[in-house]
């Protein structure tokens, strides 16, 4: 099973001090992040992608090879990628790019964002969101699995002889995660072709994150990619830690108040209660997350948000060391030993899919002209389903 961190990149004011930090130093400390998140031993660092304030990511390729180039092990993913506003034929690119660069330790997470205004600032229409999250996405598995491309959509300038450059490292594209909280249609676009689906449940109660991940699994075996409980998870989580659970609640507690994300709102206890959040002792943080799997089914990926709402680089630091050295290897033992044997203990890298060749199923396009109005369909359908 696969563990790390992921970040949102927030330059949040520390409420116990009144400093900001600048831009860069935040870009700094998240580069320190992940590689701090090598040293420990954890697997995946992930980045989101985001192009307002209060937030800096905005070149997820540019900061991850920049990371690359200073790690040996670490997968390099996003948290996430925005379909919906990047070209697909920009994001076909940059990730190729950056696959060889890494030389493969790299996948991505698709999803749209949560913030509205970014669709105009690149030109699109938010009332468009799922139509363009389903066609650009088509698109992008065309261009990473064919060359010599001619193609006709709504929403981009049509593609003629078109052959994305630098192609797949090895013939083999990065696998995807598809992100989301909520929209049914992204957990039936994860089944449809056999990916990942990530579920940052760092907002919902299990009971509606496992109501997602049931859904993207039944439909995942419903397409014929092998059993429900062998399709491919990945969750979120918030932790917070510290010698006493005490201790660790007097600690966050103003960064949890004053966090741009869900801050003035519910208190500390009941966001716990309610939600995945964690705030308390190693161990506490170990039982919480072993009960994710009675929630969701036996998963792949587990990464943890710990630099939120300006809890200082040195605090976050020690946060990952507790992680590396304290949670993990007893969350690696114990999730294994209650995985079936016939469930993957680990999602697809590129050195398992590039060893299937050319047969893989990865590697096959989807390239009928009535695929795009058949996955539309079914989302739709789904969502009136899961709506009754």
């Amino acid at each position: 099973m696969q563990f790390g961190i992921f970040t949102i990149g927030d330059v949040t004011t520390d409420p116990t001090t009144g400093r900001t930090p600048t831009e860069g130093e935040r870009i700094d400390s998240m580069t320190k992040i992940a590689l701090k998140a090598e040293e420990v031993g954890l697997d995946v660092f992930a980045t989101g992608e985001h192009h307002n304030p209060p937030f800096v990511p905005s070149a997820p390729t540019t900061h991850l090879a920049y990371i690359a180039a200073q790690t040996k092990h670490l997968t390099l993913s996003t948290a996430t990628t925005l379909i919906t506003t990047t070209d697909p034929v920009r994001i076909a690119e940059d990730y190729s790019f950056l696959q060889h660069l890494s030389e493969g330790r790299v996948d991505l997470m698709m999803g749209r964002g949560n913030t509205g205004p970014v669709y105009p600032w690149f030109g699109k229409d938010i009332r468009q969101g799922i139509p363009l999250a389903i066609e650009n996405y088509h698109l992008l598995r065309r261009l990473w699995r064919e060359k010599n491309i001619s193609w006709k959509g709504q929403f981009r300038t049509p593609l003629q002889g078109f052959t994305a450059t630098p192609f797949p490292l090895d013939d083999t594209p990065p696998f995807v995660w598809h992100g989301s909280i909520r929209s049914t249609e992204i957990a039936e676009q994860a089944a449809f072709y056999g990916d990942g689906f990530f579920h940052n449940n760092i907002f919902w109660n299990m009971e509606h994150t496992a109501a997602m991940v049931n859904l993207y699994r039944q439909r995942f075996e419903h397409y014929g990619h092998g059993a429900a409980d062998q399709a491919f998870v990945g969750l979120g989580g918030h932790v917070f830690m510290a010698d006493s659970e005490a201790e660790a609640k007097k600690i966050f507690r103003p960064y949890f108040d004053n966090a741009p994300v869900y801050g003035h709102g519910p208190s500390l206890e009941d966001f716990t209660a309610q939600t995945p959040l964690t705030v308390g002792t190693p161990d506490q943080v170990i039982e919480r997350t072993l009960g994710f799997a009675d929630s969701v089914g036996d998963y792949q990926r587990q990464l943890f948000l710990v630099d939120h709402a300006g809890v200082p680089l040195d605090t976050v630091l020690e946060q990952i060391e507790i992680l590396g050295k304290e949670v993990v290897p007893t969350l690696r033992t114990e999730f294994e030993r209650r995985r079936p044997e016939h469930v993957p203990s680990d999602p697809p890298t590129h050195e398992t899919l590039a060893a299937q060749g050319p047969a893989s199923p990865h590697r096959q396009v989807i390239s009928s002209p009535v695929a795009i109005a058949e996955q539309q369909a079914a989302a739709e359908e789904t969502t009136v389903g899961a709506a009754r």
